[in-house]
């Protein structure tokens, strides 16, 4: 299951941004392998307080959006789907400029993290 973790500044989630951030994260997903995994995607929005933000040794008021998707490795290697990794960082970035507009990209971050086999589990199960 393709897993979004955002870490961003408590002040873009303002009650609207929420429900389309996680729904632009799905569909950025879905663009990369189609509507079957678009429907898997699970987003964890976590706010922190400007205060609690720091950016080059400085409390900010930044947003920069700091996003990690984590999916299995194998994943990344499809031959019908190449550059996957490229592909889904590019649609990851266009997803949060749509919600929170043009001018967070450049303070965006994304990872791309892979799951080896027999790393994950589902209901105490490895899936």
């Amino acid at each position: 299951m393709p897993h979004y973790t955002v870490h961003i500044g408590e002040e873009a989630l303002d009650g609207t941004a929420e429900p389309r951030l996680i729904g632009a994260l799905a569909d950025a997903v879905g663009s990369v392998y189609g509507e079957r995994l678009r429907t898997l995607v699970g987003v964890d929005l976590i706010g922190i307080p400007s205060h609690r933000r720091g950016i080059g040794g400085l409390p900010t008021t930044r947003i920069a959006p700091q996003l990690t998707l984590s999916m299995r490795e194998a994943a990344y290697h499809l031959p019908e789907i190449p550059d996957a990794p490229a592909r889904l960082i590019a649609a990851t970035a266009d997803a949060v400029a749509s919600v929170l507009g043009e001018g967070i990209r450049a303070e965006t971050i994304v990872s791309i993290v892979g799951v080896q086999e027999g790393r994950t589990g589902v209901a105490g199960e490895v899936a």
